[in-house]
């Protein structure tokens, strides 16, 4: 686009200043990381760059017909003006944006807005999809259009990954960013500058620095009592649940009645009264004595604290797949004005869980980087702004323990187990020192050796800590910590528990149950490899506490619409009891039916519940089966593995069209959850084959009207 072509569609003539905003909606972290590459491709062009989540801006058009006011800088900056926007934003559920956009899209879609009112931004969109789903790149089909509607222009074609593509994200984005860098390099040419070569390292936008005073030794907060005599499990959780409350201040280690000990950040949870030896009151770091990760509950906003009370392996010990009945009471969180909040769920919702690195792996990274002596010393995040003033401000996303050190940074937020991105090739290349280490280790960093990259990491599964290992001269500073290692981010699992099981009798805690498939498996090099969740949460032990909160609802609808697309969220007093249910839950996805079920049995529901359940083997993995018989479901099973031939629910479904007819005639609640990918094509596909082969229908397309006009809830991962 030429300047005279900007100012003829509404763009304005060039700004002097090369700016571009960049904005994310992202779930999991993908999008926020095609988000900070973005960012790094402008920045090599000079280009003076904002990233943001989508919800931190927000648009202007009353006075001024359109400002992007990112609120996070708006008070160093003010209102900024930005000639170009980038929006990234990948696709969650059924069709939406994730929650980190909603605000800004909910602003967007406000009908009092006049269709100009965007006349002035110039945008391009990169969305990130999984093909396998019906609504793929969804959200960002449905920003694009929007923004077209309000009058903003397409700077630069859009662009849809696919994670379902033999290069997953990478196939469609390198190519795309290539194509970008480009354009921008001809619309603002640089003059007397050139770009900013890929031999030369961008410096940091935080870093991790020692605290400006340093303290002596290293503390924990996990497990310090008043006495040697351990406590119990439930005193723990309720001393860890008032460690966590805002106002708790601790109390000082006291040698004596009128002594204090000089490290002042150890605390106790009960005043001290000694009436015996003070050695029988040391408190010890237990971080070096535990195998599994500490307990240390961290600063996370609208959290709570729970405390594990079964960890239960459902699945035969010689069965291939490791699944885990995991049960936490849940207490109330204090709220500022001393009130309590209970945690409430209903069905389809998920509970997030923190997982954290063990002390081993820690400690082998320390060793590895030279990091022993200052490893446990307190450290502090600094960002740096573009006006060269460091403020003193963690990551987004990051909550950091107070006082926190190196180690427990490590420990808690810092995922060092990860799957390495190539941009972390691009980081380590600068630290190397051995000539062959830094030439493979800029091979892995050029998008063009993307097939030995995919070799390297993706196929053999291997970690961050195993590739610092192997390109042993990489010695990287602690202050690059935040640039080069990603944050550890909270899992989604669905809730199975609900209804009558919901509350603990006798107290004010709430039970959650999980079903959880620990992923646990053997890489091309004979390599076991586990995920950082899975790892975690094998070593939970009851009585052991830990975050939990609570992720986006995702509860059947109540309300007729196609089988693909998510409707109004589920409430008990608005579930029409009277009708019947038709499930599909293959695994592990039976998990929030359950939940469901188990409402609609304390709502006392007359309607007919059926569930169409699939796994492997009868006698591994049938999943919840005595509760059926309790909730009152009818249950069609099929175990692909315990007969000759192979038989799916989709088989099933069709084998019994009959019945199934005979539920979508009443107005039956379709649910569908499980796995993404061919499982739910082949589902929808079966549903409408039922129809036809039990004669409610003559086609499949007229069969899929007649599956529209039940209300439907699909919940695929």
């Amino acid at each position: 686009m030429t300047e005279s072509q900007l100012q003829s569609n509404g763009g304005g003539s060039l700004l002097p200043e090369r700016k571009i905003l960049i904005l994310y909606g992202s779930e999991t972290g993908n999008s926020q990381d095609v988000a900070e590459d973005i960012e790094r491709l402008a920045r090599r062009l000079h280009f003076e760059t904002d990233v943001e989540e989508m919800n931190a801006v927000r648009p202007v058009s009353t006075i001024l017909p359109f400002l992007w006011l990112p609120q996070r800088i708006a008070p160093y900056a003010g209102y900024a003006k930005y000639p170009l926007v980038v929006f990234v934003i990948s696709t969650t559920g059924q069709g939406e944006l994730p929650k980190n956009a909603q605000q800004l899209w909910k602003g967007l879609r406000n009908k009092n807005l006049p269709p100009t009112c965007l006349s002035r931004v110039n945008f391009t969109t990169f969305g990130l999809g999984d093909s396998s789903y019906t609504e793929y790149n969804w959200a960002a089909k449905k920003l694009y259009v929007r923004l077209k509607q309000l009058g903003a222009h397409e700077f630069y074609p859009r662009g849809e990954a696919d994670e379902r593509h033999d290069e997953g994200i990478d196939g469609t984005y390198l190519p795309w960013s290539l194509g970008l860098r480009k354009h921008l390099l001809s619309t603002y040419p640089l003059t007397d500058l050139s770009p900013i070569p890929a031999d030369v390292h961008l410096p940091p936008k935080v870093t991790l620095e020692l605290a400006g005073m340093e303290m002596e030794g290293s503390t924990t907060k996990a497990a310090q009592f008043s006495h040697v005599d351990y406590p119990g499990a439930m005193q723990e959780f309720e001393l860890m649940a008032e460690r966590a409350h805002p106002d708790w201040k601790g109390y000082q280690v006291r040698l004596s009645k009128n002594t204090d000990v000089g490290a002042s950040t150890e605390f106790l949870d009960r005043p001290n009264i000694l009436k015996d030896h003070p050695s029988k009151y040391s408190i010890q770091d237990e971080v070096h004595l535990s195998k599994a990760p500490p307990q240390d509950l961290l600063p996370i906003p609208q959290s709570w604290t729970a405390m594990v009370t079964g960890n239960e392996r459902v699945t035969p010990d010689n069965h291939w797949q490791d699944v885990r009945a995991l049960t936490l009471f849940v207490r109330p969180r204090p709220l500022e004005d001393g009130t309590a909040d209970v945690l409430l769920y209903n069905p389809g919702d998920t509970l997030i869980l923190y997982p954290k690195n063990f002390p081993a792996d820690v400690q082998a990274l320390i060793d590895l980087m030279d990091w022993n002596d200052v490893a446990d010393k307190p450290f502090v995040h600094y960002s740096h702004r573009k006006d060269g003033i460091p403020i003193e401000h963690a990551p987004k996303g990051c909550y950091p323990l107070e006082g926190t050190t190196l180690r427990q940074l490590l420990l808690h937020n810092y995922d060092i187990t990860a799957i390495p991105k190539r941009i972390f090739f691009d980081h380590i290349k600068f630290f190397a020192t051995e000539e062959m280490q830094i030439q493979r280790i800029t091979e892995f960093a050029d998008p063009t050796y993307s097939d030995e990259f995919y070799d390297y990491t993706s196929r053999p599964r291997r970690s961050i800590l195993e590739v610092l290992q192997e390109f042993s001269s990489v010695k990287v500073p602690y202050q690059w910590v935040p640039s080069i290692f990603p944050l550890i981010r909270g899992r989604e699992y669905s809730i199975a528990s609900g209804g009558s099981r919901l509350a603990v009798e006798g107290t004010n805690m709430i039970r959650v149950e999980l079903l959880i498939a620990l992923v646990k498996y053997k890489t091309v090099l004979r390599k076991t490899r586990q995920g950082l969740a899975s790892r975690y949460i094998e070593s939970l032990s009851p009585g052991d506490v830990m975050q939990i909160g609570i992720g986006e609802h995702h509860g059947p609808p109540m309300e007729p619409g196609d089988l693909s697309s998510r409707l109004p969220h589920y409430h008990p007093k608005t579930d029409p009891l009277d009708l019947p249910v038709l499930a599909i839950a293959p695994g592990t996805g039976v998990a929030p039916i359950r939940s469901y079920f188990c409402e609609r049995a304390s709502q006392k529901s007359q309607g007919e519940d059926v569930l169409f359940f699939g796994g492997r083997n009868q006698t591994a993995d049938f999943f919840f089966k005595k509760d059926w018989e309790m909730l009152n479901v009818r249950v069609y099973t099929a175990f692909s593995r315990d007969q000759k031939e192979k038989v799916y629910v989709q088989d099933v479904i069709r084998r019994e069209a009959l019945k199934v007819c005979e539920l979508v005639s009443k107005g039956a609640i379709i649910c569908l959850c499980g796995s993404a990918g061919m499982m739910p094509e082949a589902v929808r596909l079966a549903l409408k084959d039922a129809l036809v082969i039990g004669g409610m229908a003559r086609t499949r397309d007229e069969a899929g009207t007649m599956l529209g006009r039940n209300a439907a809830w699909e919940e695929v991962w």
